[in-house]
């Protein structure tokens, strides 16, 4: 399941987090009246008429500017533009039309990709429509008039976005081959396992921190069977100029996630975990896909009896909230232990499609609630009536309860935990949802 990829682009200050934020439906950019103030792309799902795409918010771009923190962000607009398949290019009425909106409408063209031009803060179209007209010199289409702020002409405008959406983009793909998506920062060695698992330099790599410039997709075939490697650009480290200017190159992460079944979260061994290292595999786990934790460069660790168990202590205490991830000790350079990586995949696989059926559950739901009683407050218990799996890839579970609000996720971790003693699921994750039924539904 492939999703769209929307990217709202254009000028510092015209309004792209506003747009971004009421599409989202939540506060997710910052907003303020500096221009330059989202430093970073930013994602979210987003859902119009049953079409649902990824909608990404870039910085704004200054086309000529020498000012590194504008041109970083110009950089990570291009990210953006390349992964995209379509560009939402925003402009502001008030302003009307600069010499940098030309710039930026040259770069669209010369992408090739659909562009909606949208004009914004178009509170009124009676007073603005004549000043809307000026955009068509742009030669890049109708301006579609909006205002973000208060919410207007936004049907019209993802109208427009979905029309260029590829025919059949977003539904289930044909091809039954595991996905797998490597990850991690750059110089972890993603390039060199796919070289490895390959026999053959297919990928690029250097020492140079992001030579991987895009998402690459390598068919290996390992005892006649397919996969597809998805190998993404490292995320960049956080730059210690100027207020940690570019943060993550997180938009072709969340792409390759978003195509993979299983994620292959690459760790330097030598270098350790990190903060960005569990940045990176939370998009993995907000996506609901397999995860294995891969700590290459495992032949450089000097080693005693204690240090795979101390190792993967500290994996756990940073990742905590990944108790389920696989975790691998490999190294590219001599090939350790990487063949065995096709047997956890399948593993994972297997898990990540692994149906129960509702008679097992309610029993083990059953005997749950034996041992240890649902909470209360002020008297009134939480009762579990019943419980279903409704989908896989990741296994997802309805509970129907009396009272959605008693329903603690301490709660919801304990049945998770009884139903993984029972079947497992390694490597993948587990989604729970709550429902509410009254008593007298019974």
């Amino acid at each position: 399941m492939s999703k769209p990829v929307v990217a709202i682009v254009g000028r510092p200050n015209v309004g792209k987090s506003t747009l971004f934020n009421v599409l989202a439906g939540e506060m997710i950019s910052i907003v303020k009246d500096t221009p330059g103030v989202t430093r970073d792309r930013i994602y979210a799902d987003v859902s119009w008429l049953d079409k649902e795409f990824t909608m990404i918010d870039t910085g704004g771009i200054e086309p000529e500017s020498k000012d590194i923190i504008l041109s970083q962000m110009r950089e990570q607009a291009q990210i953006a533009i390349d992964t995209a398949d379509v560009i939402i290019f925003i402009t502001d009425v008030r302003q009307g039309l600069v010499d940098a909106d030309s710039k930026v409408a040259d770069m669209l063209r010369r992408s090739g990709k659909p562009v909606v031009l949208a004009v914004n803060k178009v509170d009124s179209f009676e007073k603005f429509m004549p000043d809307v007209y000026e955009f068509y010199n742009l030669g890049i289409g109708d301006p579609v008039p909006v205002s973000a702020a208060s919410r207007l002409g936004l049907g019209d405008l993802l109208d427009e976005v979905i029309a260029y959406f590829p025919e059949g983009i977003g539904e289930a793909e044909e091809d039954e081959r595991p996905r797998i998506a490597i990850v991690g920062k750059p110089n972890v060695g993603k390039s060199s396992i796919i070289n490895k698992l390959l026999g053959e330099n297919r990928v690029i790599v250097s020492n140079v921190a992001g030579t991987t410039r895009d998402a690459i997709d390598t068919e290996i075939v390992h005892n006649k069977k397919e996969y597809v490697f998805i190998d993404t650009a490292g995320l960049r480290r956080k730059n210690k100029i100027k207020e940690e200017l570019e943060r993550y190159s997180i938009i072709r992460t969340v792409t390759a996630v978003e195509r993979a079944d299983v994620v292959l979260m690459v760790i330097d061994a030598v270098e350790g975990i990190t903060e960005q290292d569990a940045k990176i595999a939370g998009i993995a786990h907000e996506r609901g896909k397999g995860i294995i934790i891969v700590v290459n460069k495992w032949d450089a660790i000097e080693k005693n009896d204690k240090t795979t168990r101390e190792y993967e202590g500290k994996i756990r205490q940073v990742l905590s909230y990944l108790p389920y991830a696989e975790i691998m000790y490999v190294s590219a350079k001599t090939g350790q232990r990487l063949p065995k990586l096709y047997d956890m995949i399948d593993m994972v696989i297997e898990n990540q499609t692994l149906r129960i059926s509702t008679g097992v559950l309610n029993e083990i739901m059953t005997e749950a609630v034996a041992m240890q009683q649902p909470p209360s407050d002020k008297g009134k218990r939480l009762k579990l009536y019943y419980i279903t799996q409704v989908s896989v890839k990741p296994p997802t579970f309805i509970i129907f309860v009396n009272d959605k609000a008693l329903m603690h996720f301490s709660y919801t971790r304990y049945l998770e935990n009884k139903i993984r003693e029972a079947f497992g699921f390694r490597g993948t994750s587990l989604r729970f949802i709550i429902r509410e039924r009254k008593e007298k539904d019974q």
